[in-house]
């Protein structure tokens, strides 16, 4: 892929929520958090954590009122995994973090049944949690994982179907456990889904968090990651391919907060035709106490066609200077002449040599999944969206 590499640290705009509070806040860690929707303004499109999107179609999940109830879900519950649905009072809500906008904050207002997911032992079959009936009414949800102490274990979270869905998933990763969460968005044309993501990954814990969005209209996921305990590591990846028109968003966000800490994120995403449009920011903050840190940040874009935009904003912060490592990179391009060129020379013509140059390219995000089926699965659904497309 030939690109250019780009970097820097962007300010973040303040919750223009706060009454008289024209201060503007300098980095992510700084936004306000609540759970309820009344403490923040609403949302304009001028603000810089909304003026990215298309507010237009998130109206609905902005400022109308959401289904906050159960709804069906598909798993397989086996010893040392079990679901339930509880009520927000009796849920461990907060765990794992906050509402930062109007959104995340109307669906955590809204919430009138939460889902406690709890893991423990060791899994050596993926765990699946999957949802296909939602429906066109506007809904909220809250999610609670709760991976207990030593406990390891692949999670799938599957959804397809329609959706108008806004909703906050919290991740409590306690000391030792190693869990693997993958979130595959597949939803049908026309889908709109904003999820928020916490988690805090406690000492000597893991958490692989693989993000693949593929369908829907308008998908916004927003990861958080906090390094609380010494030796916590995250790994963070994603892949997301948008089609015209689609709209496909993915802000994240990993706090280096104990000591010997490691994190890794990396995004890749392909675009084509008329009015696709991606959008990534990565912020990384290594605090004041997370000495001997180990981070990396990177996002990748490859563009098919004329017609599209990709946004990529990397963002690092260091409070010590204490560290084992740290960076970032962003690079958005067409493809790398040498790869064609190498693959044409083998008798390949033009045209499959670029599908598998976007096949490689986003497969190696896909492939870091601990389900041969679902890489098969998912493989084959890139597959069919670039034969329905006329690489450029």
């Amino acid at each position: 892929m030939s690109s250019k590499e780009t970097g820097g640290q962007a300010t973040l705009a303040p919750q223009e929520t706060r009454v008289g509070n024209d201060v503007p806040v300098q980095t992510r860690s700084e936004r306000f958090a609540s759970g309820n929707v009344d403490d923040f303004a609403p949302v304009t499109g001028r603000e810089t954590e909304w003026k990215l999107s298309p507010v237009t179609k998130l109206s609905g999940l902005l400022d109308g009122e959401l289904d906050g109830s159960s709804y069906d879900l598909s798993t397989n519950p086996s010893e040392g995994f079990s679901t339930s649905w509880v009520s927000p009072e009796d849920a461990p809500r907060g765990v794992a973090g906050l509402a930062e906008d109007r959104i995340a904050a109307n669906a955590w207002s809204s919430t009138t049944e939460v889902l406690v997911v709890d893991i423990s032992g060791e899994h050596t079959e993926p765990l699946r949690l999957g949802r296909s009936a939602l429906g066109g009414t506007a809904r909220a949800g809250h999610t609670i994982i709760r991976a207990h102490a030593n406990s390891h274990a692949t999670l799938i979270l599957e959804s397809t179907g329609d959706a108008l869905l806004a909703e906050n998933v919290e991740f409590d990763i306690q000391d030792g456990a190693s869990v693997q969460v993958v979130y595959v968005q597949d939803w049908n044309p026309g889908a709109i889904h904003y999820a928020a993501h916490f988690a805090t990954v406690a000492k000597d814990a893991t958490l692989t968090h693989i993000v693949v969005s593929l369908g829907g209209d308008v998908v916004i996921v927003n990861p958080s990651t906090q390094l609380v305990g010494a030796g916590a590591a995250g790994h963070l990846w994603g892949a997301y391919f948008a089609d015209a028109t689609q709209h496909l968003e993915h802000r994240v966000y990993v706090h280096h907060q104990g000591p010997q800490t490691i994190s890794r994120v990396t995004y890749k995403g392909a675009l084509h035709g008329k009015g696709a449009r991606t959008v990534w920011v990565g912020d990384v903050l290594i605090g004041a106490d997370a000495v001997g840190t180990d981070s990396y940040e990177q996002n990748r874009n490859l563009v098919l066609s004329n017609g599209t935009r990709a946004d990529s904003i990397p963002n690092l912060e260091i409070k010590t200077g204490d560290i084992a490592g740290a960076g970032h990179a962003s690079a958005t391009g067409r493809f790398d002449d040498e790869q064609l060129f190498y693959l044409q020379s083998r008798g390949i013509e033009e045209l499959d040599a670029r599908r598998l140059v976007v096949m490689g390219f986003l497969v190696d995000v896909i492939s870091k999944i601990n389900d041969s089926a679902l890489v098969s699965e998912l493989t084959h659904k890139i597959q069919q969206k670039l034969s329905r497309t006329e690489v450029e």
